[in-house]
């Protein structure tokens, strides 16, 4: 039997396969073109040359430049500005044809209109079979919001550069007025007494706080002299306060007493009177009378609270001023000093120290200096007068570094030894 020519035709289902076929090719080169033409970065080819030969939309529509205008008349260069026309040329360019690709190099390219675009950019070289250089296909990143990002961070940066400097020099004008305060708070040179001499140093454990240590010498009358030296509780302007009260408290109250307890006894009045709305502040301090007589020197002390003084004796001993079951000054309404006394030969040193000295930390386990160390360190050193031993004294403060987190007071007293020799002329 013979069939007839509808034998050679595909059946119905057949043809609606291969008509879908056909339509979803067309949509997917429909689709690559669309992506291509308005992807979210910009895309272009170059020849070897920087010929643009291709371009999609988006970095037209950046550039605001029509396609008949770009394509086989601008170079890639074109589109830079003249900073990124150099740094193409001193860089990009060679480093492409080294490598052959260069990855999210930052440029500039400039707008029709004039505009500078921020955009990151990476090139690669397309290579034909047998290896020759055909195309350069680059990709164009936008990075406004990346510039505009790291602007203000810049910025914010600048600021917090410029805060810091403010507040450093905002502390270097802190510490000034705390220094001119903490210098009004001490004498500014103590005086020459007749027969003796003295030496002073004050270390300051941080120069942001005021510190409430103290010291003074002064004269009573032409033959005695006065001298004190304490330490207020706390830091900062209540403790300047305090300091300011006892001080002038001091130099008052022996003016109409100058035994040394009876003096310590006013002061302590007049700070638990003061201090009574339960900010209760207070002192440690020896306070004491020097009476020169010839080669010699009478001392009489009181000790409210304080470390006792140390003598470092003209022979090399030394030895401490025991001033025991003196109380706080301020905090009880009554309270008990210590009273002592004592003889300044020629070669002598009387040393008054704030604990700061004392309860330095020392060594790889951080232990307390102490006051044995103290009279150690003053047995080892040749005795030479109230300035050698404060100089001594102050390296040894230096070298303690961090260990020495709260501010220390020195005055020593003494009796030059030349006073012996000049004794001994005076005889002959």
């Amino acid at each position: 039997m013979c069939r007839t020519g509808q034998e050679s035709q595909k059946p119905d289902g057949d043809e609606d396969v291969d008509a879908t076929d056909a339509a979803f090719s067309a949509l997917l080169e429909d689709s690559a073109e669309e992506l291509y033409e308005r992807a979210p970065c910009g895309y272009l080819s170059t020849l070897m040359d920087g010929t643009i030969v291709k371009i999609n939309a988006t970095l037209l529509d950046w550039l605001g430049l029509s396609r008949r205008l770009v394509v086989g008349r601008m170079r890639f260069t074109d589109l830079l500005t003249v900073g990124g026309k150099l740094y193409h040329e001193t860089h990009f360019a060679p480093l492409l044809r080294m490598s052959g690709e260069v990855n999210g190099i930052a440029l500039d390219i400039k707008a029709g209109d004039g505009r500078r675009l921020p955009v990151l950019v990476t090139s690669r070289v397309k290579s034909s079979a047998d290896g020759e250089p055909m195309l350069i296909r680059t990709t164009v990143f936008d990075a406004r919001d990346r510039r505009a990002y790291e602007a203000e961070l810049l910025h914010a940066r600048q600021a917090a550069e410029e805060a810091r400097r403010q507040a450093e020099a905002d502390r270097e004008r802190l510490q000034e007025a705390l220094a001119v305060l903490q210098r009004s708070l001490l004498p500014s040179e103590l005086p020459d007494v007749p027969g003796l001499e003295a030496a002073s140093h004050y270390h300051t454990a941080s120069p942001d706080l005021l510190g409430g240590d103290f010291y003074d010498l002064f004269p009573l009358d032409g033959t005695r002299w006065a001298f004190f030296l304490g330490d207020v509780c706390g830091k900062g302007p209540e403790a300047a306060a305090v300091t300011s009260l006892t001080r002038y408290t001091l130099r008052a109250a022996v003016l109409h007493d100058p035994d040394p307890v009876t003096v310590l006894t006013t002061l302590n009045t007049v700070l638990n009177e003061r201090y009574t709305s339960g900010d209760t502040r207070y002192c440690t301090a020896v306070f004491g009378v020097l009476h020169p007589r010839g080669d010699t020197c009478t001392v009489r002390v009181a000790s409210g609270g304080h470390p006792s003084a140390l003598i470092q004796r003209a022979n090399g001993t030394t030895e401490f001023l025991p001033t025991p079951g003196g109380m706080l000054i301020g905090v009880l309404p009554e309270a008990q000093f210590a009273p002592a006394h004592t003889e300044l030969l020629p070669g002598d040193t009387l040393l008054l120290y704030t604990d700061g000295l004392t309860e330095a930390r020392t060594g790889p386990k951080r232990e307390l200096f102490g006051e044995d160390a103290l009279c150690a360190f003053a047995a080892a050193h040749a005795p030479a007068g109230p300035k050698a031993l404060v100089t001594a004294l102050t390296a040894l403060i230096a070298g303690f570094g961090d260990g020495l987190d709260d501010d220390t007071a020195l005055l020593a007293l003494g009796i030059p030894a030349s006073s012996t020799v000049a004794a001994s002329d005076d005889l002959t």
